[in-house]
């Protein structure tokens, strides 16, 4: 039986299948190729995000367990930590600072918190917070206006400082005793002996007036030693007065001009700092520069000439006081502040120390300048502020 050959039509439909079904075969191999390497790379990719997942829990576990450790040492840090927001609130504070000012202080505005709780010493930088003193340290903590504040507790500190001068004074009391003393001795024994010459019968109006003008004289230096012991051992108590640089040099200046003109020697007062104010104790502040303007005194001869001076150098109040004597050796200049050293028989040597106590206790400084023939300069530098309306 003869088969039937197939029509040209179906050779063409069956060559156009066999094509269709070959390109049909090299899409799904395509696709094939493409799935097994997308599931390779999901593979990949879960594998590195599992990695990444174990840094990131490393990581969290690190600083939750930094946070954890500042916590707890934030807690037993004996120094007081306050946080405050944008707006000067404390936002957050460690137990020491809340021991301090008290739990309500959180929500509170620090400017008006401090105003109600501190109040200022006598030094820069410290504060009196009931019977406490504290130091308080500012830092920024980023860039949207916070700020940390760190307070120490500087009460203990502040009563060893007190006490180590106190028996520094003591020890320098004590070394100078013998000579101390003797200084005594000698106005007691000359009053002694002009109150002695009083009682003579004979004696005439003008010796007996003359002997006890002698033994007034006597017994007001006795007076004023023993003023100045105790002034120096006890520590000057400084105060918060609010005087004028012109107005403390004016006081200064007043109470000792007449000294200048019974010795004929010339006396100038020079302010360049009108504008300026000064905190703390007038009374000790105006001792100190009649100390200082006495000494100068002292040192000059007649026809000589002392300077009182005073400008603002640096936000610094510099006071200086010059005279035209015959200046120090470089030995006396090394020992000029030691407590009882003196270069003057009658001299109690704590004029100078007394002074020098003094500026410190202000939160300044003292030095000395002195060139051999050329005179000598005693310059104190204080803190100052400018007076409101200037």
């Amino acid at each position: 039986m003869s088969q039937v050959a197939p029509s040209p039509g179906q050779e063409v439909k069956a060559q156009e299948l066999q094509r269709a079904f070959d390109a049909f075969n090299q899409v799904s191999l395509a696709l094939t190729q493409s799935y097994q390497g997308l599931q390779a790379r999901v593979e990949s990719l879960t594998a590195e995000l599992a990695v990444a997942n174990g840094e990131l829990r490393r990581q969290y576990e690190e600083k939750e367990a930094l946070s954890e450790r500042l916590s707890l040492l934030l807690k037993a840090l004996p120094a007081g930590v306050v946080v405050l927001d944008s707006g000067a609130c404390v936002s957050d504070a460690n137990p020491a600072a809340t021991r301090m000012f008290g739990p309500a202080m959180l929500g509170q505005a620090w400017p008006a918190l401090a105003q109600a709780s501190l109040v200022a010493t006598e030094a820069p930088d410290e504060w009196q917070l009931d019977s406490r003193r504290l130091t308080i340290v500012e830092s920024p903590l980023d860039s949207t206006g916070g700020r940390i504040l760190l307070i120490h507790d500087v009460t203990a500190a502040h009563g060893l400082k007190a006490d180590l001068e106190r028996n520094q004074r003591l020890v320098a009391m004590g070394e100078m005793a013998a000579s101390l003393a003797h200084q005594l001795r000698t106005p007691l024994a000359t009053a002694l002996l002009y109150s002695a010459n009083l009682g003579q019968a004979e004696l005439a109006d003008a010796a007996r007036i003359r002997f006890a003008g002698k033994a007034t004289a006597q017994l007001k230096r006795l007076e004023r030693l023993i003023q100045e012991v105790l002034l120096f051992a006890r520590g000057e108590s400084i105060g918060r007065d609010t005087t004028a640089v012109r107005q403390l040099l004016s006081d200064a200046a007043q109470t000792v001009e007449p000294l200048f003109v019974d010795k004929c020697v010339a006396f100038r007062l020079l302010c360049d700092a009108d504008q300026a104010v000064v905190i703390g104790s007038r009374k000790a502040l105006v001792g100190a520069l009649v100390n200082l303007l006495e000494n100068a005194l002292q040192a000059c001869t007649v026809a000589g000439e002392v300077t009182l001076a005073a400008t603002l150098v640096g936000g610094l109040l510099r006071i200086g006081v010059r005279d035209t004597g015959a200046g120090m050796a470089p030995d006396i200049q090394a020992r000029v502040f030691e407590p009882f050293f003196t270069t003057r028989g009658q001299g109690t040597g704590l004029g100078l120390a007394i002074a020098l106590g003094v500026a410190r206790a202000h939160g300044g400084s003292m030095q000395l300048s002195s060139v051999p023939g050329e005179g000598s300069e005693f310059v104190i530098m204080l803190p100052a502020q400018v007076a409101a309306g200037d």
